[in-house]
């Protein structure tokens, strides 16, 4: 499976906006956490998952989220390819992650919000990868 969005919308009138996301179904969600950087120098990156998956969407201002598949985790090749994505706060956009990449999470506007959801709980399986920021060209 690929990594993808999943688009939502929005409707505006004299009472304000509400942001919808139809599409997305959360029946697989078991928890869900909020990443706020610091600045916009910070960049999260590379820390992933071979068996949980990640839903990510931005609800204040923007993100880059770039990810990368891995196929051997021991070893991951340094020249993978890095696929970007670039979400917002103005549609619920949702990115789906599935299982088996790793991310890079870097606010593009300040005070940004990210919100993170993922299908298993803290602690539930031992799933956590972590790389050096510079590991991967």
């Amino acid at each position: 499976m690929n990594p993808s969005i999943i688009n939502g919308n929005h409707f505006q009138d004299h009472r304000g906006i509400l942001r919808y996301n139809n599409d997305f179904d959360a029946s697989s969600i078991k928890r869900i956490y909020i990443i706020e950087n610091k600045d916009l120098s910070i960049e999260r990156a590379w820390q992933g998952h071979r068996i949980e998956q990640r839903w990510f969407s931005a609800i204040k201002g923007s993100f880059l989220i770039k990810l990368i598949q891995i196929d051997n985790w021991e070893n991951p090749n340094p020249e993978s390819t890095v696929l970007e994505f670039e979400i917002n706060d103005q549609n619920l956009e949702i990115l789906h992650i599935p299982s088996g990449y790793i991310s890079s999470i870097k606010a593009t506007t300040d005070d940004a919000r990210l919100l993170v959801m993922a299908d298993y709980l803290l602690g539930e399986i031992k799933d956590e990868y972590r790389f050096p920021l510079d590991y991967f060209k």
